[in-house]
């Protein structure tokens, strides 16, 4: 399975540096890539809509978040803003973060 995860937007968002971070289950020791399907399998990712929601007014500062997964034949890209209402869709983007934070916990 691989995830690419893309942030946009915020305070401190500068789309010059903002490049998706790519996950590959394979790369991934079992018990995570084992979570990973979990939360994308919770989260009923395949069947979300494409976008969730429109950014409202003066949102500029939310963040927005881009996910792609392939996993064998099924591709799926849902656009998600925050503040995301759906606990278990915040969880998984909330793992993603985690999985593709650059090291010294910079985002």
């Amino acid at each position: 399975m691989r995830v690419q995860f893309k942030i946009d937007g915020g305070l401190a968002y500068f789309p010059g540096l903002s490049k998706p971070r790519v996950i590959d289950s394979a790369d991934m020791p079992a018990a995570e890539a084992d979570r990973l399907r979990q939360l994308i399998a919770d989260a009923s990712f395949f069947q979300q809509p494409a976008a969730a929601r429109a950014l409202p007014k003066g949102a500029a500062d939310h963040q927005q978040y881009t996910i792609t997964i392939e996993d064998g034949r099924r591709r799926r890209t849902v656009r998600l803003s925050d503040p995301i209402s759906d606990p278990k869709l915040h969880a998984l983007v909330e793992y993603l973060r985690d999985q593709t934070a650059p090291p010294g916990g910079a985002a």
